[in-house]
């Protein structure tokens, strides 16, 4: 698919949840957040018809998102059934990493190809302080552990206040390099008022190579993570909430004030 600007639009990714096991500071506010009803979210049949459709329009890579992905109940049956979608040629996730220790070997069995891992220090106590409920020791035994069941790459997103020569930045680098693990470091930004930075070591951020949309947990086609713009697959229609996604996609982010990192999947 190509949108207005000549980009070819080849990447969607999924949220399956807005939900988490642990409350980072720079996603969830100290006064919490309002979760979407049960009966709203996304089934996976739901999804499946979701990605076929995509796929048959040119989508050919595939990012499960959350949230938290990993505390959706089933996540496993999910990636064993997109995996049997012919035409996605890379199907990866982004995980906070508590819970990988556990599903490393599953998901890799399942037919994930890779992970990329939220980390923002090496520092115990600073992790817990950041994601006010986190266990650093299980975020790195899941990094080992999915080393350890050969998805590859291993990519570490790092949130960084200003800089990459921030101590707990650099920490996280020299851990990445002594582990064959990638890193890109991602400065903190802000949907609301606009906010927002390249990626430094990916694409994400910078606008006239934006090759994705983004489905959230409830069913919305979201052709920019920074606009209110979204089209609903359960009133339009798959094809047609798809279409309108790509043809609609701004040439560049400015703000969105409709939606949260925890519920569009970053």
């Amino acid at each position: 698919m190509f949108d207005k600007y000549n980009r070819t639009i080849n990447y969607l990714r999924i949220s399956v949840t807005d939900r988490c096991n642990i409350r980072c500071q720079y996603c969830i506010p100290d006064s919490g957040v309002e979760l979407l009803p049960h009966d709203q979210i996304l089934s996976f049949e739901e999804i499946h018809n979701i990605v076929k459709e995509a796929v048959e329009l040119g989508i050919n890579k595939v990012r499960i998102t959350g949230g938290e992905p990993l505390i959706r109940r089933g996540v496993l049956d999910l990636v064993a059934d997109l995996v049997k979608i012919k035409g996605i040629e890379d199907l990866s996730m982004t995980t906070n990493g508590m819970l990988l220790g556990e599903f490393a070997q599953p998901l890799a069995a399942a037919g994930l190809k890779r992970i990329n891992v939220s980390l923002d220090t090496m520092n115990p106590t600073k992790y817990r302080t950041l994601t006010r409920t986190g266990d650093l020791q299980l975020v790195l035994s899941g990094i080992m552990a999915a080393r350890k069941a050969g998805l590859h790459p291993i990519k570490i997103n790092c949130v960084i206040a200003n800089g990459d020569s921030e101590s707990d930045a650099r920490e996280v680098k020299e851990y990445c390099n002594s582990n064959q693990l990638e890193v890109r470091f991602i400065k903190k930004m802000n949907l609301g008022s606009g906010e927002f930075y390249r990626v430094e070591g990916a694409t994400g951020g910078h606008c006239p190579l934006c090759n994705r949309i983004r489905l959230t947990a409830n069913g919305k086609i979201k052709p920019c993570l920074f606009d209110d713009m979204e089209f609903d697959v359960r009133q339009l229609g798959v094809r047609a909430a798809l279409i309108a996604a790509v043809e609609n996609k701004p040439a560049c982010g400015t703000a969105n004030h409709n939606g949260r990192f925890y519920n569009i999947g970053g």
